[in-house]
């Protein structure tokens, strides 16, 4: 039961991340419709995260095109947010596959 309490705590961590790499505020955030599975949530955050990773990828690859608009700082900053956004998501993988491997482990 505390390993699922864990889990929960690193899903809302990483949407608080998500968030902050939007530009949202608290304020700002829409929780998700109680009738949602976990499957759903999951889903919508790999997708936020790979999204942000491909945005950073675009913005580098702007950058190194030499656009105007495009400074290194921007760059080097939403690289760092996407690395991090990935981490997370790695760590709630592995605590995943932690919680199957023991609750599959449990006598019957």
């Amino acid at each position: 039961m505390q390993q699922i309490a864990s889990i929960e705590h690193m899903l809302a961590q990483m949407r608080a991340v998500a968030h902050s790499a939007s530009g949202a505020t608290r304020a700002d955030t829409v929780h998700a419709p109680p009738d949602e599975g976990f499957a759903e949530a999951l889903s919508r955050s790999l997708q936020r995260v790979s999204t942000q990773q491909n945005q950073a990828a675009a913005q580098a690859r702007a950058f190194e095109l030499g656009v105007p608009d495009v400074s290194l700082n921007d760059v080097m900053i939403d690289m760092q947010t996407a690395g991090l956004a990935f981490q997370a998501t790695v760590q709630v993988r592995n605590r995943l596959v932690a919680a199957y491997q023991e609750i599959a482990s449990m006598p019957v």
